[in-house]
């Protein structure tokens, strides 16, 4: 059907420069501009919920509306402040959708890669509830807390722009970063199973941590996270896993835009109010939301926090702050980056895949433009593993769903309006493609299969990537130093079998690939070595 449009973007400028199948160029990737658009609203529709989950979590810092009631209550019931408060969370319903579109571009146009990126959820809570703290409470103000954002993006930017991160993950053995994909896929199963982002299968236990939910509305107790009884007696939960049998039969059959499907499906049916699975039911927080998706469009102008940035760096806090910002954005794009190359069969022998230099800068340059708007630092989407599932290749998708972002600027009723039990089923999907590749660990040697086994175990019962890529690469450190301090400790006399020992990766200073140097600093370093032949490390 839209054959003959594939064909003329493909012979087109666009086609060579995002290298779409029949091109002509070399190394053109598996796939056609239909598709790359089809996988961009597929990624979209899974990661709408940034734009109003964000601003929900960043306006809960208070933003920079200031509490002098004196108040115990930390201005919850002060009118005043209330409505300063509303005011910055619709400025961050703005922001939001603005720094994901321009990020995503930045990211699909320089990369060719099919990525998408938004103010990460993890580092948004810890912002507004760490570091600013709820309605202002923490140890850093909101302007001076944004000025940490915008100065440790551009650390990150000039770390990235000298191959110091990359460095950084070319040194990580490859079943830690194969473990790291499967730990991203379980991580997104974990969020897709949960109440507030997927299809509340699982919920809350004082004693056992998590246990099987899917309770109704008036069974679960909101402020301890608990269903109280009726287990799997919810209709969301229920229209939930239809909406995974759904996405799953038709991968099955090979229906072009599964995951698409899946979760219009699901969206439309819960977009009727006289229903048990509606996203409207008839309370307040019903009413508010449906009263905002009747205005189906609108345009709230940023009042508030664009450019509310404060440079006051005297406080060791404050320095705290970027560090820990620098620290957990670096392991984070890593892990994202690597798991979502090796979805999309993007990574080579060496581990490494063709664009990850400017994928690091893109990542992080995006951080600074992020704390212009007033919110939190952005991240690569796990979520842009739906993209690649549905056959995203390219740039081209990254720049679909900048495309919606920008349009969720003036539709943001519609958008932010998908029910977490449309969206959820596809994580669930999502992450058992990912952790299909836990069979190339190297299982046979130990030193790489126990750390390889706690980073993707750690990454979803701690919610955190970074954490499970500390666990995997510490243990990793200590296990196989321990062993060998042994050996040369005792002079060979006591020795362990070493034979099935993944090696370390053979760096290249450059030629023909992404090496040791990024691409701009290959030419400077055979000069200063006078031309001669490329490094190995």
């Amino acid at each position: 059907m839209f054959e003959n449009l594939d064909n003329t973007i493909a012979n087109s400028f666009i086609g060579r420069y995002f290298k779409l199948e029949n091109s002509g160029v070399p190394n053109a990737r598996n796939t056609r501009f239909t598709t790359e658009i089809r996988a961009g609203i597929a990624t979209f529709i899974t990661m709408a919920y940034v734009i109003s989950v964000n601003a929900m979590i960043i306006a809960d810092s208070g933003g920079p509306c200031v509490c002098n009631s004196g108040t115990t209550d930390l201005c919850a019931n002060d009118p005043n402040y209330l409505t300063c408060q509303a005011i910055v969370q619709r400025d961050l319903v703005t922001a939001t959708a603005a720094v994901s579109c321009i990020a995503t571009a930045i990211m699909g146009i320089f990369t060719n890669l099919p990525l998408a990126l938004a103010p990460g959820m993890g580092m948004n809570a810890y912002f507004a509830y760490t570091v600013v703290g709820f309605h202002g409470s923490g140890k850093i103000a909101y302007e001076t807390a944004i000025a940490a954002v915008f100065i440790e993006g551009l650390l990150f930017t000039f770390f990235s722009a000298f191959g110091i991160c990359q460095l950084f993950a070319k040194l990580i053995p490859m079943s830690i970063k194969i473990a790291t994909g499967a730990g991203v896929g379980f991580l997104l199963t974990f969020i897709g199973l949960q109440r507030s982002t997927g299809i509340a299968l699982i919920s809350h236990d004082p004693s056992t941590l998590v246990t099987l939910g899917g309770c109704p509305d008036q069974y679960y107790n909101k402020t301890t996270g608990i269903c109280t009884s009726h287990h799997m007696e919810s209709p969301t939960t229920w229209l939930g896993i239809l909406g995974f049998l759904i996405i799953v039969i038709l991968l099955l059959f090979r229906v072009k835009g599964s995951i698409f499907i899946g979760i219009v499906f699901i969206s439309i049916i819960s977009w009727f109010r006289n229903s048990e699975v509606t996203y409207f039911p008839y309370t307040d927080e019903g009413n508010a939301r449906f009263n905002f998706f009747k205005s189906v469009v609108g345009f709230h102008t940023i009042e508030k926090t664009l450019g509310a940035m404060h440079f006051d760096l005297g406080s060791s806090d404050v320095w705290l702050a970027i560090i820990t910002f620098l620290y957990i954005d670096m392991l984070d794009t890593t892990g994202v980056l690597y798991s979502m190359a090796r979805l999309g069969d993007f990574l080579d022998e060496t581990g490494d895949f063709e664009g990850s230099n400017a994928a690091f800068i893109c990542n992080a340059s995006s951080i600074s433009i992020s704390a212009i708007f007033g919110t939190s630092s952005v991240a690569t989407y796990f979520e842009s593993g739906s993209g690649i599932a549905e056959g995203g290749r390219t740039g081209i998708t990254s720049l679909t769903v900048s495309f919606f972002f920008f349009i969720s600027l003036f539709l943001a009723p519609i958008f932010v309006s998908i029910p977490p039990w449309a969206s959820g089923p596809v994580l669930v999907v999502i992450g058992s493609m990912m952790t299909k590749s836990i069979k190339d660990i190297n299982w046979k040697y130990i030193g790489d299969a126990v750390p390889s086994f706690l980073t993707f175990i750690i990454m979803p019962l701690t919610y955190n990537v970074a954490y499970g890529l500390i666990a995997g690469i510490v243990s990793y450190m200590v296990i196989n130093t321990i062993a060998w301090l042994i050996e040369k400790i005792s002079f060979g006399r006591i020795t362990y079998d070493k034979s099935d020992k993944e090696p370390l990766s053979d760096f290249k200073v450059g030629s023909g690939g992404e090496g040791l140097l990024p691409i701009w600093l290959v030419p400077i370093a055979y000069k200063i070595r006078g031309g001669g032949e490329v490094l190995r490390k």
